[in-house]
């Protein structure tokens, strides 16, 4: 019961206020922003050349404002916005009619997926890993090697980098080793062979390298800081002295304990993670949500928008609490109450 009141049910109300706080300045922006995405399908439809009477005109832009739950006041939106996101419906994409929001997320959803997980996981081992037996061995030639080059990759931004590996290996005519564009080779049907998992798997080499190199100095540094400080502790100096093996106080002693700061910087990373995984697919044009956010920015696209915002909100909140929830397993001195 003490677990339930001071521990699972504070957190849970946060959880809730943080995603219905979140989803509704989603709600507000896109219709805060002067693109009106009607008015913008009416010019693309009189552009391709379509003539439309002024009576065809106003029926066309009332049905448009319906289908897209545009209709009424703010307030009558807001509502209508809840009711279709509690039946899990996010409406028709505005540049992909007659698709729908669902569908479209559904597709790009496994490619940042796939990436995010994937190099999360690589920076996350690697980086600790690395990171510790860096500042365990402060004094070594190749931990200080290693910390320069660290800290001269550290501050670049994901578009930066990314462009730079882009026209290093894959847009120059020396190296030429990569795809400059793209999740897999133009017509290729996806299937579960190894000819096509090597195929994505080759272009998706650059996005992986960027972030995991970008997101492992960050790791690597903040590992090397902890591990110098712990290894200045006292029990780490008496087990020294005791005669207790390099080995078992490096990995027993040092690096276990300098381990718990980096959870809970890895769940309030999380958002810039997944930030850093949209600008790198929009660099390497890579079908995932990134790409397909950019592109319904730039249509003024309202439903795929809240869309993909929405699941990135749900997505980050949720692996949070899932780390709050768990952080007393990794650490025995934190309790639920």
């Amino acid at each position: 019961m003490t677990f339930l009141k001071r521990y699972l049910i504070p957190r849970l109300i946060q959880y809730v206020l943080v995603i219905w706080l979140g989803i509704t300045v989603v709600f507000l922006i896109p219709r805060l922003t002067p693109s009106d995405p009607i008015m913008a399908m009416i010019g693309m439809m009189r552009a391709r050349g379509s003539t439309l009477e002024p009576g065809a005109m106003d029926g066309i832009i009332h049905d448009l404002t319906e289908l897209y739950g545009l209709e009424g006041s703010w307030l009558d939106q807001y509502w209508a916005f809840w009711g279709r996101l509690f039946r899990g419906d996010f409406g028709v994409s505005f540049f992909n009619f007659p698709t729908r929001v669902n569908q479209l997320i559904a597709t790009a959803m496994p490619w940042t997926l796939g990436l995010l997980l994937t190099t999360t996981a690589i920076t996350t081992i690697f980086g600790n890993i690395i990171g510790g037996l860096a500042g365990y061995y402060a004094r070594k030639g190749w931990s200080r090697t290693l910390d320069a080059v660290a800290m001269v990759i550290r501050p670049l931004p994901y578009y930066i980098f990314a462009f730079a590996l882009l026209l290093l290996f894959a847009s120059t005519l020396v190296f030429r080793w990569f795809p400059i564009t793209g999740g897999a080779s133009l017509g290729a049907l996806p299937t579960f062979t190894w000819g096509y998992i090597k195929d994505v798997l080759w272009h998706s080499a650059l996005p992986a390298l960027s972030m995991s190199v970008l997101g492992g100095a960050v790791v690597f540094q903040t590992m090397k800081l902890l591990v110098q400080n712990v290894n200045a502790e006292s029990f780490v100096q008496y087990a020294k002295l005791g005669g207790v093996t390099e080995d078992r106080i490096v990995g027993k002693y040092v690096i276990r304990n300098a381990l718990l700061p980096q959870i809970t910087g890895l769940a309030l990373s999380l958002g810039q993670i997944f930030s850093g995984a949209l600008i790198t697919e929009i660099v390497y044009g890579y079908p995932g949500l990134g790409m397909l956010l950019y592109n319904a920015i730039v249509r003024a696209d309202y439903n795929l928008i809240m869309g993909i915002t929405i699941f990135s909100i749900v997505g980050i909140t949720t692996a949070i609490l899932v780390v709050d929830l768990t952080y007393p397993l990794f650490d025995p001195r934190v309790r639920y109450y």
